[in-house]
């Protein structure tokens, strides 16, 4: 079946599933394959389950309503770009080694005062993710927002020819899952790839004016580019103000002043705030409805989050890490104004060779700031630790142990390290 025919049958159906186990009725699902699964085995127990049919790629679990493709995968993709030309709205892509996520939900918030707005729903940002979130648009959608994440070369490249974006912001530019590009200038020409198609398509690059590597990019791969700083021809001044927990800028445009009040902590989440006030008043959303959406924002998810405790105030950034977002947030967390510190730090996974050299810059970092109590948890941290004199443990499990025992009361403590460490799992005994 092509997939024309594919997408008739979507148009009548009541969306795509590829999760067997959450399948609603009237749903199309997708068979897709992953290192521990084959999901066409459970292509007839979603049929039972109330699915409209099943797209397969295995002509063993062929049965009525199902649908044999060449690759599932692939015909999701294919459906997707499909969808994403019959809507024909701009689509804003952003991609980046910190901040996306942030950065995209912001300017989600913003353009929604103007647009109906569809964007990616916490992190599906992959070759499955970005297909998901463009064929769960609805009808009356006027724009989209696309997150891209990649882990290699090719994979923005792909993304963009899936999601077809108008327009680009590419956050930053650091070491991030540097195992799977090989290296940083392989991580460089991979985020770059959104600029290489935003040049084919004579597309609009949003870019922070005030980092030279971007900058540099801008002015060598694309056509047509938009400064943070003058978004729309009028110059946009964009400050920190002091500040005891929570990053609040004063903003000035037009002649007029504006107080930002955000409900995420720290410095370096100035960037994403400036690229999202931007990127909303090239859309000529009013400032005062800027600030509004800014401050109605709240993140979740363990991402700048700030919790208030019964014992403690925990800052969580524990939804992923790398070297360039650990430095930067610990010096964050070491300017705000507070009494005791903790700071609760987990491995960084994926570095390759980089591992231990990078793991022992943040503890460098660590040491210049002095914080009244540290504790590192993972193996990497465990390995090093001996020659700085932190306290480590070998897994979140340990610490949980030591916390059960310790009582930690009156602190602001700062919790970041890579998903895989699950420190979210001793939120409770803080």
């Amino acid at each position: 079946m092509k997939t024309d025919q594919i997408y008739d049958l979507f148009r009548k159906s009541a969306g795509i599933n590829t999760d067997s186990r959450t399948i609603r009725s009237g749903e199309i699902f997708f068979a897709l394959w992953g290192e521990k699964y084959n999901g066409n085995k459970y292509a007839a127990e979603t049929l039972k389950n109330g699915a409209l049919c099943a797209v397969i790629d295995d002509p063993l679990f062929e049965t009525e309503n199902t649908i044999l493709v060449d690759d599932c995968l692939f015909e999701l993709q294919a459906l997707a770009s499909h969808h994403r030309k019959e809507l024909a709205v701009p689509v804003l892509a952003i991609t980046g080694t910190n901040g996306k996520t942030t950065t995209k939900e912001l300017i989600a918030a913003i353009l929604s005062k103007k647009k109906r707005v569809h964007y990616t729903k916490g992190n599906l940002n992959n070759h499955i993710g970005v297909p998901l979130t463009i064929l769960s648009a609805p009808e009356d959608t006027e724009m989209m927002v696309i997150e891209m994440g990649a882990s290699h070369v090719g994979e923005i490249r792909s993304l963009c020819l899936i999601a077809k974006p108008d327009y680009g912001i590419i956050t930053n530019i650091g070491t991030a899952h540097i195992e799977g590009f090989g290296s940083y200038d392989g991580v460089v020409k991979a985020k770059t790839e959104l600029f290489e198609h935003l040049r084919k398509v004579n597309g609009i690059a949003f870019y922070n004016d005030k980092d030279p590597l971007i900058a540099e990019k801008i002015f060598k791969m694309v056509n047509r580019a938009v400064p943070f700083s003058d978004p729309t021809g009028i110059e946009l001044l964009v400050g920190i103000q002091e500040t005891d927990l929570l990053l609040n800028l004063r903003v000035t445009y037009q002649h007029k002043s504006y107080e930002v009040k955000t409900n995420l902590f720290g410095s370096y989440n100035y960037e994403n705030v400036k690229a999202a006030i931007a990127t909303g008043l090239f859309f000529d959303v009013p400032m005062d409805d800027i600030v509004a959406a800014i401050g109605e924002y709240h993140p979740e998810n363990n991402r700048s989050q700030v919790i208030a405790t019964k014992k403690n105030t925990l800052i969580c950034d524990s939804y992923n890490a790398n070297p360039s977002s650990m430095v930067t947030a610990i010096q964050s967390f070491s300017e705000i104004i507070s009494g005791q510190k903790v700071i609760i730090l987990g491995d960084m996974l994926e570095l390759g060779d980089k591992t231990e050299s990078e793991h022992n810059k943040v503890l460098q970092e660590l040491k210049s700031i002095k914080p009244d109590l540290v504790y590192l948890v993972g193996p990497v941290f465990k390995k090093i630790s001996d020659v700085y004199g932190y306290q480590s443990f070998d897994n979140t499990d340990k610490l949980r142990d030591y916390l059960k025992k310790k009582t930690i009361k009156g602190f602001t403590i700062f919790i970041k390290g890579s998903r895989g460490m699950g420190l979210e799992k001793i939120y409770d005994l803080l």
